[in-house]
């Protein structure tokens, strides 16, 4: 398999975009390895091996544990995650799966109380950020270096 074009160069102005919505993310108040969480979280959904094997090593990078990250297909059960993490994770599976089930009330209700309206949109916009680079590196086939 071999990558079938290189975006970065096919569309500089798409990836700027793409870049802004990174910029805003590394700006909002959501914790660093929660990020991380939820980047590969919604990677491993989508199957985007590169995604996957990026946000992996970052996350290991920036102190994750290695069980947290070998389990976390599985977050509900394990109890490695704690109540912030589970409810932005079922917010991620919920957003990346939207055409399934859509949002509904039960996931909102487990969200809700753990963001505040900013990181609640903050969040909402990382999840919208890897679902847009997952399907870049995947339309693509962007392949793990």
């Amino acid at each position: 398999m071999s990558q079938r074009l290189d975006f970065y160069k096919a569309s500089p102005g798409a990836i700027k975009a793409m870049v802004g919505l990174e910029q805003r993310i590394g700006q909002s108040s959501l914790e660093k390895p929660l990020v991380e969480l939820v980047r590969l979280r919604a990677s491993q959904i989508n199957g985007c091996a590169y995604c996957m094997d990026t946000h992996a090593a970052d996350a290991l990078k920036a102190g994750e544990d290695a069980r947290r990250l070998a389990t976390l297909s599985g977050w509900r059960e394990t109890p490695f995650f704690n109540e912030r993490e589970r409810a932005a994770l079922a917010w991620t599976e919920s957003l990346t799966l939207v055409s399934r089930d859509h949002v509904t009330d039960e996931v909102w209700e487990m969200v809700r109380p753990h963001f505040s309206d900013e990181e609640l949109a903050d969040l909402t916009l990382l999840i919208v950020a890897i679902n847009g680079w997952n399907r870049f590196a995947i339309s693509f086939r962007k392949l793990p270096a």
